[in-house]
């Protein structure tokens, strides 16, 4: 088993905060943690609310909260049961100690909705992405260095759902990622009451491929999709961000009298994924397509998304920076009492060029890395490094 570096930070929030939901795509590896976590808790009670005889215990769910009051209750796929929320309420406010509800949901936008009507300053929200490569590197037998770099190409591959991780080829890998995707088209999405056509969702997420770690262009993809709207368009990205497939990264608004690019990027949450729709199925694939590079600063800046919460209270935030005038900077994290910048670049030999510096000015950056597949880091200024994917989390102030 691979340990998961949130497992710290889940059982922390339990120790403070009555319930914590913890939010994560689907088969990102939620219930294993939990159910890790709930094997350590005395007398923890875990329901998976997609099996019959679980949901059946919840038909009088007041009464089986009441009886269970003294016990950690692992709510899993807690989304299917909306009701629930408006339950769990009065029973928070009946005896408010922490750790008494662990809820597990895989669609953010509809579960954040359902949960912040009912449940406001009652309960924390965890992210689970999929595995990270410093959970991965940990769990990697050799750390001779070329073996590393091997190592990181495959989980850049692909990507960090566990069953496709662990896939014993390639080929196998690929084809449980096909079957994902199409699951969450076909099944989960017309679960949550998406009445879209799954034709036209699988259509619509293929073409989203190729705009992956570029600025969003609704009006092509409205245009490829057969002359709908942007707004309709809008509508399928904003479904694919609520089940956690897709992030949005905006861009960083600074008052500094420049012209400032204005549109949001988009990123799969997983490379894996990624490549599942652009027909990437092995490293060979990955090294010679064009894509590579979006590809390569997609996993990094998933990589920075995933560790926020885990730092500066989880207030930080995450954009990127971009004038007309060539400043740029791929992540610019602002913590409250610092901003820090990455560059993303897919060499072993990174160069940056004036816009980076530019950027590190502009925005009183306290210091800057560019992010490179390297086997080792080294300094280009005293404010700026050269730094592995590994160290992203050092430079962070994450333990891992």
């Amino acid at each position: 088993m691979i340990n998961r570096i949130f497992s710290h930070e889940l059982q922390e929030r339990l120790d403070y905060s009555p319930g914590v939901v913890l939010l994560g795509a689907r088969q990102v590896g939620k219930s294993t943690l939990a159910r890790a976590l709930a094997s350590q808790t005395p007398d923890a009670v875990f329901l998976d609310l997609e099996l019959s005889e679980d949901r059946a215990k919840l038909d009088q769910a007041s009464a089986f909260f009441a009886a269970n009051r003294s016990r950690l209750i692992v709510l899993d796929e807690v989304q299917s049961m909306p009701k629930l929320f408006v339950q769990l309420r009065p029973e928070i406010d009946a005896e408010r100690r922490p750790g008494r509800f662990l809820l597990l949901g895989s669609a953010n936008g509809a579960l954040l909705r359902q949960s912040a009507e009912s449940l406001a300053g009652r309960v924390s929200y965890l992210e689970l992405p999929s595995l990270l490569w410093n959970e991965v590197q940990t769990a990697t037998v050799s750390q001779d260095p070329t073996q590393q770099l091997l190592a990181l190409q495959a989980h850049w591959q692909r990507g960090g759902m566990p069953l496709s991780a662990l896939a014993k080829t390639d080929a196998q890998s690929l084809r449980w990622r096909n079957d994902y995707l199409q699951s969450i088209v076909r099944r989960d999405l017309p679960a949550l009451g998406i009445t879209i056509p799954g034709e036209t969702l699988w259509r619509f997420l293929r073409m989203l491929a190729h705009q992956h770690g570029q600025l969003f262009n609704a009006s092509s993809l409205a245009v490829a999709m057969g002359g709908i709207s942007h707004i309709t368009v809008g509508r399928y990205l904003d479904i694919f961000c609520d089940a956690l497939i897709v992030r949005k990264v905006e861009p960083y608004f600074v008052n500094l009298g420049k012209r400032l690019v204005k549109s949001p990027k988009v990123y799969f949450r997983d490379t894996g994924l990624l490549h599942a729709l652009l027909g990437i199925g092995n490293a060979h694939d990955l090294q010679g397509h064009p894509m590579s590079g979006y590809s390569w600063e997609g996993l990094v800046m998933n990589h920075i998304a995933a560790l926020l919460p885990l730092i500066s209270g989880g207030n930080a935030t995450l954009n990127f920076y971009r004038t007309a005038a060539g400043a740029e900077m791929d992540a610019v994290v602002d913590t409250g009492a610092e901003r820090i910048g990455f560059e993303i670049k897919l060499s072993n030999a990174p160069r940056v060029t004036k816009g980076f510096w530019s950027a590190i000015t502009d925005l009183k950056l306290s210091r800057a890395y560019v992010v490179a597949p390297v086997s080792a880091s080294w300094p280009l200024a005293d404010n700026a490094h050269v730094i592995t994917l590994q160290e992203v989390a050092r430079v962070l102030g994450v333990q891992t």
